[in-house]
């Protein structure tokens, strides 16, 4: 499915649309922008034709000292059928050759106000949030003490009513039974809601409640970076939990490692208040306080202490 087509980007960045059209329905696959200088400058052997291609004051300075015939040859040659389009920074001229070559060839020509380089660092932002790697995990995410915390288990094991006494807690809801995520980064999952079901929380015996409506525009947000999983499961008499917290699990989530803990869950525990705690403890550790090492520290001292 394609995410972004450069009419997209004529809307998003208010672009005016000099020629060429017919072609602004074409897909943008890539979130790098091409700066083509040396293109222009007659060495087309590596023209990365598929990127959205700039030009600033140099390149057009540039173009305009070339003769005719170069000119005319090489404005053709950035113009190619599977160019996405090409876009003018501070509301510059256009070529009358760029001109022609686009309208053949139906290469949007679009132009904008902004400077060259804030513009392509606005573009690549833009483009690199919308062609981020995207999956959709089944569970709950909520921001708990501004830490993204996703709650997964299988169904019926409890991860919305969890998530509804948060919210009581006051925490803020950003997703129910399906979380959208996407790699904006190497190590930065942005978790969010499918619009359908943004803001509701489906709960057994309840049915679905709306949290904004009921709690207010504070208990929800729209997106959350994600720092912790936090899988329930139902108590197992023969597994060994971990009791001190120094071994550390991940859950490997489209190319992100993310701290995984695995909290059993039986009648009498409350999950929220659990939950609550591991996340003020995960942003102690992130500070450098880390209570299991420092009474595994602690342990050692006393044992050494015994032995002498």
């Amino acid at each position: 499915m394609v995410k972004v087509r450069t009419k997209d980007l004529i809307e998003k960045f208010d672009l005016e649309l000099i020629s060429g059209e017919e072609g602004i329905d074409r897909p943008i696959s890539i979130s790098d922008i091409s700066r083509p200088g040396l293109e222009i400058a007659g060495f087309f052997d590596y023209y990365p034709e598929e990127r959205i291609q700039l030009l600033g004051k140099t390149e057009l300075t540039f173009i305009g000292k070339l003769d005719d015939g170069d000119r005319k040859y090489r404005l053709q040659r950035l113009c190619t059928d599977i160019t996405p389009g090409i876009i003018i920074s501070r509301g510059m001229e256009v070529p009358e050759e760029l001109l022609e070559a686009s309208e053949r060839e139906s290469v949007p020509v679009m132009r904008s106000k902004l400077k060259t380089t804030r513009l392509s660092s606005h573009l690549t932002n833009y483009l690199e949030g919308k062609l981020a790697p995207t999956t959709a995990v089944h569970g709950v995410l909520v921001d708990i003490y501004g830490v993204g915390v996703l709650i997964t288990g299988k169904s019926g094991v409890g991860k919305s009513e969890t998530a509804l006494e948060l919210v009581k807690r006051g925490h803020r809801l950003v997703a129910d039974d399906c979380v959208e995520i996407r790699q904006e980064d190497q190590d930065t999952l942005i978790g969010s809601s499918p619009e359908l079901i943004e803001h509701l929380l489906e709960i057994r015996g309840l049915g679905i409640i709306n949290v904004m409506t009921l709690f207010g525009a504070g208990a929800v947000r729209s997106y959350k970076r994600i720092t912790l999983v936090i899988n329930l499961e139902l108590w197992d008499q023969n597994k060994q939990y971990d009791r001190l917290g120094l071994d550390e699990e991940k859950m490997k989530i489209i190319d992100t490692d993310i701290t995984k803990l695995t909290v059993p869950v039986r009648p009498g525990r409350n999950l929220a208040v659990i939950i609550e705690v591991a996340a003020m403890n995960f942003r102690l550790k992130r500070m450098g306080v880390n209570a299991a090492e420092q009474f595994s520290a602690r342990l050692s001292d006393v044992i050494d202490d015994g032995e002498h």
